[in-house]
């Protein structure tokens, strides 16, 4: 007999001629909204499985929440498919366990997909399994407890960041990744041509040079958004894009990849580092106190002695310059460094601030990029890094130099006389900065490595799929 359905506080109900239940719902909207009597379809993968006497207990997750709903299954319900690691279906009652525990009385169980863990399934039942181990398969990582909860941590911080900015009257831009300017001008991007010899060998009868053959001129996979951020927030006021960014830089390290996602934002009229530091700080707090309302149970899943929420969320954040920080390094008996300040002197300095958030103000412009404004006395700029645990640098950003003349000495290429020019009619001061999303992430969920902190790491040497 044909189903019909029926709504009732939105949720869709099926009937036929033998029952009226509720269709297929995610595991986190059966939890929310728990109907205890009511008769629900679930799917999901069979994440743990306890056969006894008369009863098989199941417990299924479908990767919408951290938690798992048990589902009580009689005997003879009970086929050789139905393994660890299975995908199902299952029509049955909700009901609450003596203990208290929400839980789906099977009446119905349809294996959907089998899974033999002998036959090369590389996760086993009631074992936990390295993040080492676990990053070999990046196909089949996401069933995993530990990444399932990171990339549903990852999803909640997107849409905090969009609702934060949301608030606050930013506008969102989505900035190319097709560029021909490398915005930090360290040379480690990623060259674009066609991959199509026919192509590239037709259009090089009008330009003989091979990098210009598509574009015109030579283009790379972008490392910033931040300079057409700055073209945007001069006609639209506060900006900002999160988006991937790429950088070919040769390094392996936990800290590194070669594609990750950057948050950027630049702040109209913007005159001081206080100002910009302000704001950074709000957002961040913001995020940290967000995504602790919202995904607490994943936090508790990613590191149980962990989850606690960080000591500075009610603190301000330390502020301290560029020569103090060397200062400081210098008592510690850390070599100096004519470069900077390195990843060791990064956690070092946050160590020696108790652990809280540190901005290091005001650095030597030999230092720092080309649009960076100068300070007074012409040997620094006005830029901030700030510091967190476990990854030290977390945000680089800066006010922008404004002064024509200035900037046009300083401007490394007349590719980028568009920027200059942004000085020349109806120019406004502006500030801005950049957060890398997986670096925020592994400050967040205390993880190690960044490559855990996305679905598909690329580091040099590594990019499958």
């Amino acid at each position: 007999m044909a189903s019909h359905f029926m709504r009732k506080n939105n949720i869709k109900f099926y009937f036929n001629a033998d029952r009226i239940y509720r269709r297929y719902s995610v595991i986190a909207s059966v939890i929310k909204e728990a109907n205890v009597g009511e008769v629900t379809e679930v799917k999901g993968w069979v994440k743990n499985l306890r056969v006894q006497k008369e009863l098989v207990f199941a417990d299924i997750s479908d990767g919408s929440c951290a938690k798992k709903l048990q589902i009580v299954i009689p005997k003879h319900l009970k086929t050789d498919e139905l393994t660890y690691g299975s995908s199902v279906r299952v029509i049955g009652k909700l009901s609450k366990s003596p203990r208290g525990q929400l839980e789906l009385a099977a009446e119905d169980v349809k294996v959907l997909g089998e899974c033999v863990v002998l036959d090369g399934y590389p996760f086993n039942p009631r074992t936990t399994h390295s993040a080492e181990y676990i990053r070999q398969y990046l196909h089949l990582r996401c069933r995993t407890n530990y990444i399932s909860a990171l990339l549903r941590i990852r999803n909640a911080v997107s849409k905090h960041i969009h609702n934060y900015f949301d608030t606050k009257n930013y506008l969102h831009i989505h900035t190319p990744i097709l560029t021909s300017n490398d915005c930090e001008g360290a040379g480690e991007v990623f060259k674009v041509l066609p991959d199509n010899k026919d192509t590239i060998k037709a259009m090089m009868q009008q330009d003989k040079n091979v990098d210009n053959v598509y574009f015109g001129s030579k283009t790379f996979l972008t490392v910033s958004g931040q300079l057409h951020l700055e073209a945007m927030c001069r006609g639209l006021g506060n900006v900002y894009t999160l988006g991937p960014t790429f950088r070919a830089e040769n390094s392996r390290s936990r800290l590194h990849l070669s594609e990750f996602y950057m948050l950027e934002a630049e702040l109209a009229f913007c005159e001081n580092l206080e100002d910009l530091q302000s704001s950074i700080e709000d957002l961040l707090k913001y995020i940290f106190i967000e995504t602790r309302n919202t995904n607490e149970d994943d936090l508790y899943l990613i590191d149980k002695e962990k989850n606690k929420p960080p000591t500075w969320l009610d603190k301000k954040f330390i502020t301290i310059t560029y020569t103090e920080a060397k200062d400081i390094l210098k008592r510690k008996g850390l070599p100096d460094t004519e470069d900077g300040i390195n990843k060791e002197q990064e956690l070092a300095l946050v160590a020696h601030c108790d652990n809280v958030p540190v901005f290091i103000v005001r650095w030597p412009k030999e230092q720092k990029s080309f649009y960076m404004k100068e300070s007074q006395d012409n040997t620094k700029v006005e830029a901030l890094d700030l510091l967190a645990p476990i990854t030290g640098e977390i945000v680089g950003g800066s006010l922008r130099e404004d002064d024509y003349k200035k900037l046009k000495l300083k401007l490394p290429s007349e590719a980028l006389n568009w920027y200059l020019e942004l000085r020349k009619f109806g120019n406004i001061p502006t500030g801005g900065y950049g957060l890398g999303l997986e670096r925020l992430l592994q400050v967040l969920c205390s993880v190690p490595n960044i490559k855990d902190t996305l679905p598909f790491p690329r580091w040099p040497h590594n990019c499958d799929m």
